[in-house]
């Protein structure tokens, strides 16, 4: 593609614009170029600029991460006015400035959207939430992570409006207990994915309704819940068959006990056991590491 356009420059040569815009240069050769380089081909020429808005106006997935150093407030406004085809947005570090100004008339303009990440993007407000659960019924994925401004009555609009829900990252949500993470689930009962971490309100209440009303669960994070316990994670390895990774670091109430049904089937745990926990220490306090893997 960085060949085509190089030629495209040379006056000895055909014209890259000459090839039909939307059969082919859209869909075959500027899909394969960083943004940050789109953006700069606009400078080229009127004919580019006109091009690249046009790829702008048709795009289906904006990553702000591939603009650096960062994308300026304005420029992102003017770079999305026209898009009503996002199906993917990522805006994870356009923390500094992205509020709901920005935001929402994009959120109500692309209707088909299906994953938004907004992680650390803390100065919108709920009404953000509001929007996106109003217009984006197909969302399958969410992030939401360091987003204190998320309370329960924004959850309660989105568990309502979209529930083809599969991967919702809370982490960090302060405002949220049990009885926001239970409506969730109950109704999204599609989750694969959830991540609770970081959340001191959440407890078992939260982790038993999840196992219960999510079958399809494989991931759960509950890094750092200090209100879950044994209990919860029992019922989790009873309803939950699909379980692939569980994090229950700094869950100081929740032992190897529970911990070994699912270790036994295979489920991914970010803690090790107690006994290779022990020697692990021991190798690093003592330096006896022949003696230890010798051992093991």
């Amino acid at each position: 593609a960085l060949w085509c356009l190089r030629m495209s420059l040379t006056p000895t040569r055909g014209c890259l614009l000459d090839l039909p815009w939307e059969d082919i240069l859209l869909p075959h050769i500027l899909c394969h170029l960083p943004l940050q380089q789109l953006l700069s081909l606009q400078r080229v020429s009127k004919s580019f600029q006109s091009l690249i808005q046009l790829y702008l106006a048709n795009m289906r997935c904006f990553d702000s991460s591939q603009i650096r150093p960062a994308i300026p407030r304005a420029a992102f406004v003017n770079l999305l006015k026209d898009n009503k085809v996002l199906q993917q947005l990522a805006l994870q570090n356009c923390s500094d400035w992205l509020t709901d100004c920005e935001l929402l008339p994009v959120i109500e303009q692309n209707h088909h959207l299906h994953q938004i990440q907004l992680k650390g993007c803390v100065q919108l407000s709920r009404h953000a939430l509001v929007t996106i659960s109003l217009s984006c019924p197909n969302l399958r994925q969410l992030s939401l992570a360091q987003c204190d401004w998320v309370d329960s009555l924004a959850l309660r609009s989105l568990a309502d409006h979209c529930k083809a829900l599969e991967a919702v990252d809370l982490t960090a949500c302060r405002q949220l207990k049990d009885e926001a993470i239970c409506y969730l689930v109950q109704k999204c009962s599609r989750l694969k994915s959830l991540s609770l971490a970081v959340n001191a309100n959440v407890g078992d209440v939260a982790v038993e309704e999840t196992a219960k009303c999510c079958p399809e669960l494989e991931h759960l994070d509950l890094t750092g819940c200090l209100r879950v316990k044994n209990d919860s994670i029992r019922v989790l390895a009873e309803y939950c068959p699909k379980l692939r990774s569980l994090k229950v670091k700094h869950c100081h109430n929740v032992a190897e006990s529970s911990l070994s049904i699912l270790r036994s089937r295979g489920v991914e745990l970010d803690v090790e056991p107690p006994l290779q926990r022990a020697l692990v220490l021991l190798q690093d306090v003592v330096g006896f590491a022949p003696f230890i893997n010798l051992q093991i």
